[in-house]
């Protein structure tokens, strides 16, 4: 499960939820940069100008250049509130155009705060942090996103501090189901689209449940011992060694990489028709 690898927030520390339900309307409620910019080869993007595939940008560098820019060379009109790299692969096979611009942020859990409140709040100000420190225009959508394990008794896992700790984590989740929940969030660049504070924002929860087959102690030392656990929430990659232990997975499976993807183009879309011109088409260029 992916988290914002190199967040410049407060580790999560593990808690426990009351909840492990998305609550209800959560459709509207509730990291210095190195730029990266992806290009559509399919599904859906946000496009005015083209740029090659995996061009690479510094928006601080860029901000000190501006004024020898091409002004064909606009930024993207998508930008990522994470430095996660699994998130910037997702959108780039999925073709999307964009810059990256991490949020900064405490992710410490709230007193109380379900799962459900607590990656849903994440996510919305991780938007809404880079959406204002953007321009107003020309309009600008910002993801954010935020992907936690829920433990089968409802304890949230983060990602592990050491070695040990991963091992911990693990075993609280081998040879039972447990819940990856990520949050989404879209805002329009110059901070209160539509409102004050985060009435702007847009956000979905998508969960998905995980199967994991039982594994000894030794085992999972031995997975541990391959060093993807680290950046990682509940200390497993899906698309790595981590599926060793994967029995069944039921819902979004890039959910579980790090961002479900057919719902994060469907709150796009959405974003994109009440709040970018018409001109702008997240649809690609044929032709």
């Amino acid at each position: 499960m992916d988290g914002d690898d190199e967040a410049l927030g407060a580790s999560r520390s593990p808690s426990r939820g009351p909840s492990l339900s998305p609550s209800s309307g959560h459709g509207r409620h509730p990291e210095h940069a190195t730029p990266t910019r992806g290009c559509m080869a399919r599904g859906s993007a946000i496009l005015t100008r083209r740029a090659p595939l995996g061009t690479s940008r510094d928006v601080n560098r860029d901000r000190g250049n501006a004024k020898r820019r091409d002004p064909d060379q606009e930024s993207a009109r998508l930008v990522l509130a994470s430095a996660s790299p699994r998130r910037r692969e997702i959108l780039r096979e999925a073709g999307l155009l964009f810059d990256v611009l991490p949020a900064a942020l405490d992710e410490t859990p709230l007193p109380a705060e379900s799962p459900a409140a607590l990656v849903e709040r994440l996510a919305r100000e991780k938007a809404l942090d880079v959406a204002r420190r953007l321009p107003g225009s020309p309009a600008r959508l910002v993801l954010g996103s935020d992907t936690i394990v829920v433990a089968p008794d409802d304890r949230i896992l983060g990602k592990p501090r050491d070695a040990e700790h991963a091992v911990e984590q693990l075993a609280r989740i081998v040879g039972r189901w447990h819940q990856v929940m990520t949050a989404i969030a879209v805002a329009r660049s110059g901070g209160e689209a539509g409102g004050s504070g985060d009435a702007g924002t847009r956000s979905r929860i998508v969960v998905t449940r995980v199967e994991m087959r039982p594994a000894t102690r030794e085992e999972l030392a031995e997975y541990v011992a391959l060093g993807e656990s680290f950046d990682k929430a509940g200390g497993y990659a899906l698309q790595g060694g981590g599926s060793r232990f994967v029995l069944s997975v039921e819902g979004s499976r890039s959910n579980v990489i790090g961002l479900p993807l057919e719902e994060t183009l469907a709150l796009l879309e959405e974003a994109r028709r009440d709040w970018l011109e018409s001109s702008v088409s997240l649809l690609p260029e044929t032709g």
